[in-house]
């Protein structure tokens, strides 16, 4: 498993007497774990995830550990002199897939993104939320240990918006890590297992809420082996796991992340068999 991403009293300013954006930063992102940066406009949460991609380097203090890493920002620059199928396919080949599995790779983002559409259209032709796709497809196709996501959901429409949420909970739901930014606090509501607040240019973490995040959600009842612990796996994904007896559970989860968490109940070993899925409301106890 790879090492943890550590930053050691981390600190960014730009020029030598320029003022310093952060200082003092200490951060710990472990394999497997969701982050999220909240902060007012300008407080340094953008310089912070710059720091974390290796996009920038630190002022003072160093950063240790660092894994393959994608880096997504609010605003992709789409003036590149490829289509969109293009571009991706040469990315996958920069991160070591032959030519032929990166743009299978490649089509199968597109597809999954709503963008298949945009296969063959130049870059420089796609609009803000096309090449919005084009940026999240390049960072997902290549299985990056650790996500960067700056505002990474602007722009893209409903659908792509909820395919990025499950991405993103596969991904860590596989080991890898992600740490965003999103000026939606509804955005993976229910699943960072951190939250931190910049201000000041300080970095302290945020008390964890209590309530249940807003948005549709779906219940599934499981059962597994009468003395079998719950997957951590489905733990992170659900907002609540309630023990109902021996081996079985009610969860709940946002439904953009309910095929995630059934897929994990489903190749769990041993595995999990889903007793039902329902919407809160629904009293059929069927699956939905």
């Amino acid at each position: 498993m790879r090492p943890d991403l550590c930053l050691h009293h981390a600190g960014r300013r730009y020029g030598l007497r320029g003022p310093w954006v952060l200082r003092g930063v200490d951060l710990t992102v472990a394999p497997g774990r969701l982050v999220r940066v909240e902060g007012a406009n300008g407080s340094g949460k953008s310089t912070l995830l710059r720091l974390l991609a290796g996009i920038d380097s630190p002022s003072e203090g160093r950063i240790t550990g660092r894994p393959r890493t994608a880096y997504v920002p609010e605003r992709f620059p789409a003036a590149l002199p490829f289509t969109a199928l293009g571009y991706l396919t040469h990315l996958g080949t920069v991160h070591g897939l032959t030519r032929a599995a990166a743009a299978r790779a490649a089509g199968e983002w597109l597809e999954r993104l709503g963008a298949a559409a945009y296969a063959g259209t130049p870059m420089a032709r796609l609009s803000k939320g096309g090449s919005q796709k084009v940026a999240v497809a390049q960072a997902l196709l290549g299985e990056p240990e650790l996500l960067v996501l700056d505002e990474a959901w602007t722009g893209l429409d409903a659908d792509a918006r909820a395919e990025f949420e499950r991405a993103v909970a596969e991904r860590t739901a596989a080991g890898g890590s992600a740490v965003f930014v999103d000026h939606d606090p509804r955005r993976l509501a229910g699943l960072p297992d951190a939250t931190y607040a910049v201000r000041d240019g300080r970095l302290a973490p945020r008390a964890a809420r209590e309530t249940v995040p807003s948005g549709p959600h779906m219940t599934v009842e499981t059962q597994g082996p009468p003395q079998g612990q719950l997957p951590e796996d489905v733990r992170r994904t659900a907002t609540s796991a309630e023990e109902t007896g021996p081996g079985r559970y009610r969860l709940t989860v946002p439904a953009p992340h309910s095929d995630v968490l059934l897929r994990t109940l489903l190749t769990a070993r041993p595995p999990w068999h889903v007793v039902s899925v329902s919407q809160p409301d629904d009293t059929s106890g069927g699956l939905r």
